[in-house]
């Protein structure tokens, strides 16, 4: 199961801007990469849920996230991934194995940094419906593929413009599946331990270890 981040920090700045709506949206978001800009540090639970009505498919699973900087701690379908620096650790308890990799690679599809930095290109954006979710104001940007994509129909980001944060993403996909990810219970620098995210082989005496 994969989970496509496709959200930024230093986003949509080259692609042209044709309607007043565009500009808006690049407003918002510009407002949400200065303010994640400014984090030492973020966490937050999520929730994955993919869905295909035509097939009879529902999916849903929650992780955990803490990332600063390029550094990240993952929690997801009991598996736990975490990133130095300069190695990745990924630790799966049920098998009581360690797969180390030498650099920064997404084994469970997932790379929290590009949650917050990646930098999206080759799509057109526009506003669009605006909800109030728990007394929250949500605005959902929609981007679609400015060229023809074989598996995404267009994408939803909602922002919550009270605190310039992501909310929601949604991810509509040419066969019908539907994707969506909610970030909840978000929060900024908060006192982290110097080894959080460290690797302690000592915390795993009996687990066999690739690397």
């Amino acid at each position: 199961m994969k989970i496509k981040f496709f959200l930024t920090v230093f986003f949509l700045s080259l692609l042209p801007l044709s309607a007043q709506t565009s500009m808006e949206a690049k407003n918002i978001l510009d407002a949400v990469a200065e303010t994640i800009s400014k984090q030492e540090n973020l966490q937050f639970n999520f929730t994955y849920v993919l869905n295909n009505r035509q097939e009879n498919i529902r999916q849903e699973a929650k992780g955990k996230v803490v990332v600063a900087g390029e550094r990240y701690k993952l929690d997801f379908m009991g598996i736990e991934q975490l990133f130095d620096g300069e190695k990745t650790y990924t630790i799966v308890p049920e098998n009581e194995e360690i797969t180390i990799s030498a650099a920064q690679e997404d084994d469970l599809g997932i790379n929290p940094t590009e949650l917050l930095r990646f930098y999206v290109k080759g799509y057109d954006y526009q506003m669009d419906i605006k909800q109030n979710v728990k007394g929250r104001p949500i605005q959902f940007i929609k981007l679609i593929p400015s060229e023809e994509n074989p598996d995404i129909q267009y994408l939803l980001l909602g922002i919550d413009t009270n605190a310039n944060s992501i909310y929601r993403l949604i991810e509509v996909g040419s066969n019908g599946t539907q994707t969506t990810l909610t970030l909840n219970n978000q929060l900024v620098n908060q006192p982290l331990a110097e080894d959080y995210f460290r690797f302690k082989p000592d915390q795993y005496p009996d687990y066999y270890i690739n690397e």
